[in-house]
């Protein structure tokens, strides 16, 4: 006799099979319908925060949903990137960050995530150098009148830098090494007070971000010689590169970016690297970018993935040819 009562225990174990595994093809159809988070590995109110925000607020509109701002400082950014490669990669979970947790802080200590294989790279939002300025007072009007007045009195210089293992950090020393001088590092405690010492005469040289630098080089207080990217800043466009200052093929470049956790959906990109790439021509996020000191360089994920590659070789031989260690 045909067993009914077994084939329509079959037939119902089928359907819910095939029902529960379309379950999460019709939910990421439907992506994004939940607020998505935005991890920021600082506190509110610097770089990654003011380039984030405009950012988020365009994204949001195009994509019909909330951006919620998370933040958790501390490690150099990292802390964010450990949250970020430990979440579910759904979507629902990104994480702007710099070239710190991503190429430098994995080349000074060990990190609880892989830089190349924990995360999907989705949007490079800007990329620029930091800016060697000293006092107005200076007599070095430009970088060889700098190395100039160097070796007149070597092992007397200092340079001051927002802290140890910042990009100033680093981008001094690929400088010392390019220049052959020695130079005594004074870290401060944040970019804002490292330039109220060079302006008070307590520190003669000062590798800064662009964005903390400019009202003050606006204002004249202090002088800028050169910057460290490989291309003039479009911030100070009469500001030469120490390439063009005669050291050749210097570049010590930092990048803001977002990322996702590894192994994002098709279903999830197909809506995101869309929406980044809108949200990047809105004329107000282009402006908050310049505004910090950076330049717009559009990359698709498999070239940000390169470039994440070439920082972690670049960064990895100044931190090992410096000695820098994290602390």
């Amino acid at each position: 006799m045909f067993n009914y009562l077994s084939s329509f225990k079959k037939l119902l174990l089928t359907t819910g099979l095939i029902f529960f595994s379309i379950v999460p093809q019709l939910s990421l159809a439907d992506y994004p319908d939940k607020p998505i988070r935005m991890l920021v590995g600082y506190s509110p109110g610097g770089a990654a925060d003011n380039l984030i925000r405009p950012l988020s607020d365009r994204l949001s509109r195009i994509l019909g949903q909330s951006i919620v701002m998370e933040y958790h400082p501390g490690a150099g950014g990292a802390i964010a990137a450990d949250i970020l490669a430990k979440s579910p990669a759904d979507g629902y979970t990104l994480h702007i960050t710099d070239s710190g947790p991503m190429t430098i802080v994995p080349r000074m200590k060990k990190t609880p995530y892989n830089p190349l294989t924990d995360f999907t790279p989705l949007a490079m939002v800007g990329s620029g150098g930091v800016i060697l300025v000293t006092p107005s007072n200076s007599s070095a009007t430009n970088v060889r009148k700098l190395i100039e007045l160097m070796k007149e009195k070597p092992g007397t210089w200092s340079y001051g830098t927002s802290g140890i293992g910042g990009v100033g950090h680093l981008a001094a020393e690929q400088f010392q090494i390019a220049t052959g001088t020695k130079l005594t590092h004074i870290p401060y405690k944040g970019g804002a007070p490292a330039i109220v010492e060079l302006i008070g005469g307590h520190v003669p040289l000062l590798f800064s971000s662009l964005g903390a630098a400019s009202a003050h080089i606006q204002a004249g207080r202090i002088k800028p010689l050169a910057v460290t990217s490989s291309k003039r800043s479009s911030m100070f466009p009469d500001v030469p590169t120490l390439t063009e200052s005669g050291y050749q093929n210097f570049d010590a470049s930092i990048w803001f970016g977002v990322v996702g956790p590894a192994k994002l959906p098709q279903a999830v990109l197909d809506k995101l690297l869309p929406a980044f790439n809108a949200a990047l021509q809105d004329t107000v996020v282009q402006e908050a970018i310049r505004k910090e000191g950076y330049d717009l360089i559009p990359m698709t994920p498999v070239q940000m993935q390169k470039q994440i590659l070439q920082d972690l070789d670049s960064w990895g031989k100044v931190i090992k040819s410096a000695n820098v260690t994290y602390e």
